[in-house]
């Protein structure tokens, strides 16, 4: 995390370096706005999208677990109502026989006493084994119907016992039917069957406390309505829901039904696998709380960024209108410390233009004397007094280029661009120094290319750059030591100026600090200002400068600079450096 950030800053501030004056603070205050605003927005959105699904699911399991536990506890009773109603009918079986269950009085007392401990009966019948009702107690005239056709009777041979589905029979009005087989030690058997309302089912979904808009019905494997639906009809229409009849337990899940609407439903099996408990919820009216948080959250949450993006545009704004401050100040103060450096510059040359200006004004003296002599002794000669008076006029001319250059290297001016042979810049600065060198007897070997490309920069913000390089390379030199110099064309539109001297090189651990302000090698002799200047001022020129070295191997400072296509060409190349 730590190198992600700083990854980030140094982007931010390599496009500050690298911009143009113009767009600089711009990129600038967008490059940290956006930063600002992703560092505090990320955050913040996966925190919001981490409490929304984490109060979601509590919310739905708030939910889901009552529903859950409703659908089963109903389920449960009501499989326990019908499996006990079938064990009552069943103990009837096992402890009376055929001839008993025959007698009209009897299968009464036993009718009266199931409704009396049990309830829910309808009536109660005794089968024989070729289907015909033999004996029959109930309000309808079943006494000898014939079912060995029906499904259920051959069923509950087969497997001794029987619930069915909720169906008419005879008497047309829904019911469901209970039967038993008992079979004798002859191999013959009879079946005691009884039915019981389907009111059962309704009085058990009444007490479940439903509200007004849930909807709790009883299907069977088919689909088909065993109860009264309040959405979905009467009972024995299919209610067109898709619901499973072969999950493990209790279910809730989100539906949506054949006309679109959406529902929570939550249901089970029951009675094996026979029938299934349905219980729907609207989905609006469960999730109702969810929906008016979820509003609030969002209302919160635009706010909270709202707030935030103008706080950081806030303090960007201040931030970079600082930054720009401090850059001009900076800047004023580099221009005084760059014209405090030509003044320091200047001292250093004032032995070798005092020489330059004598050794014309030595001349001037000499031929003036002979001018005087000539006169005084009427030695007069025309031709060779015009002579003396233009080698009077060549000094005074040297005299006064030497000065105008010195003047020209001390003004502070404005960058001011023009076409430059960087040869003879190069040659210009030499003579300001060539005395120094001639005193310290220093080697020199220049190597200057042929037919150079222009250069488009500033004669002498480029003068003061070579002077302050190579007042550094006579130092590192010393006396008797080496200095080259190569100018040569290179790749990517840039004319390359080495300047290496044999010294003692500078450490690994200096090397990257050498352009640092008040950074010095020098100790109490230099001020760290040179090489902090110059690489200020190269840059400014759209330049690039390097430096290799190695302690005891000397150093070579590399001057990248634009260059045109030709000479005399206006046709300017925007310069890449690697």
């Amino acid at each position: 995390m730590k190198n992600f950030f700083s990854s980030i800053m140094s982007r931010i501030w390599r496009a500050y370096d690298y911009a143009d004056t113009a767009d600089r603070y711009k990129k600038l205050r967008r490059n940290i706005f956006i930063t600002m605003l992703l560092v505090t927005i990320l955050p913040l959105s996966l925190m919001a999208a981490i409490n929304y699904h984490q109060y979601r699911q509590g919310l739905r399991q708030e939910i889901v677990k009552p529903l859950h536990n409703l659908v089963n506890k109903a389920a449960h009773s009501i499989d326990f109502f019908l499996k006990e109603r079938r064990s009552a009918i069943e103990f009837i079986s096992s402890i009376y026989s055929y001839e008993e269950l025959l007698d009209s009085k009897t299968m009464n007392r036993l009718f009266l006493v199931l409704n009396k401990e049990f309830k829910g009966y309808v009536d109660l019948g005794l089968i024989d084994k070729n289907g015909y009702m033999v004996n029959y107690t109930g309000p309808y005239d079943l006494l000898g119907k014939e079912y060995s056709s029906h499904d259920w009777f051959q069923e509950v041979f087969v497997k001794g016992e029987y619930i069915s589905n909720v169906f008419m029979g005879y008497r047309k009005i829904p019911h469901i039917a209970i039967a038993v087989r008992h079979l004798e030690e002859s191999g013959s058997g009879w079946v005691l069957r009884a039915t019981l309302g389907t009111e059962i089912f309704s009085d058990f979904i009444k007490s479940m406390g439903l509200g007004p808009n849930t909807d709790a019905f009883i299907i069977n494997r088919k689909g088909v309505l065993q109860t009264y639906s309040k959405l979905y009809g009467s009972v024995l229409e299919n209610c067109g829901l898709d619901i499973p009849y072969s999950v493990p337990g209790p279910t809730v899940q989100e539906i949506t039904d054949s006309q679109g609407r959406e529902f929570l439903a939550g249901y089970t099996p029951f009675l094996d696998n026979q029938f299934v408990l349905v219980v729907m919820k609207p989905k609006g009216l469960v999730m109702k709380s969810w929906v008016s948080l979820k509003s609030d959250m969002l209302i919160v949450f635009i706010i909270g960024v709202a707030a935030i993006v103008l706080i950081i545009f806030s303090i960007t704004d201040r931030y970079v209108k600082r930054i720009k401050t401090s850059d001009e100040r900076r800047m004023l103060a580099m221009k005084e410390l760059e014209h405090h450096q030509q003044l320091s510059s200047i001292g250093r040359l004032a032995a070798g233009v005092a020489h330059e200006i004598n050794n014309p004004l030595a001349i001037i003296n000499e031929n003036m004397g002979l001018l005087k002599d000539m006169i005084h002794y009427d030695r007069f000669d025309n031709g060779i007094f015009q002579k003396k008076v233009d080698i009077v006029i060549d000094s005074v001319e040297r005299a006064k280029k030497i000065t105008h250059r010195l003047l020209g290297f001390a003004k502070r001016i404005d960058v001011n661009y023009e076409m430059l042979d960087i040869n003879e810049v190069l040659r210009e600065v030499f003579s300001f120094v060539d005395k120094e060198i001639l005193y310290k007897n220093i080697e020199t070997s220049i190597s200057l290319g042929d037919d150079l490309p222009f250069v488009s920069s500033d004669r002498g913000q480029l003068e003061q750059v070579f002077l302050n390089i190579l007042t550094n390379a006579m130092d590192a030199a010393g006396s008797h030591g080496k200095i080259d110099v190569t100018t040569e064309a290179c790749e990517e539109s840039m004319v390359r100026i080495t300047i290496r001297d044999n010294g003692p090189g500078i450490s690994r651990k200096d090397i990257d600090h050498i352009f640092d302000p008040f950074f010095t090698t020098k100790k109490e002799k230099g001020t760290g200002l040179g090489l902090s200047i110059t690489y200020g001022i190269i840059k400014k020129l759209g330049g690039e400068i390097k430096v290799e070295s190695e302690e005891g191997q000397g150093a070579a400072f590399m001057i990248y600079l634009c260059h045109q296509k030709s000479r005399g060409s206006d046709e300017k190349f925007t310069c890449v450096t690697s």
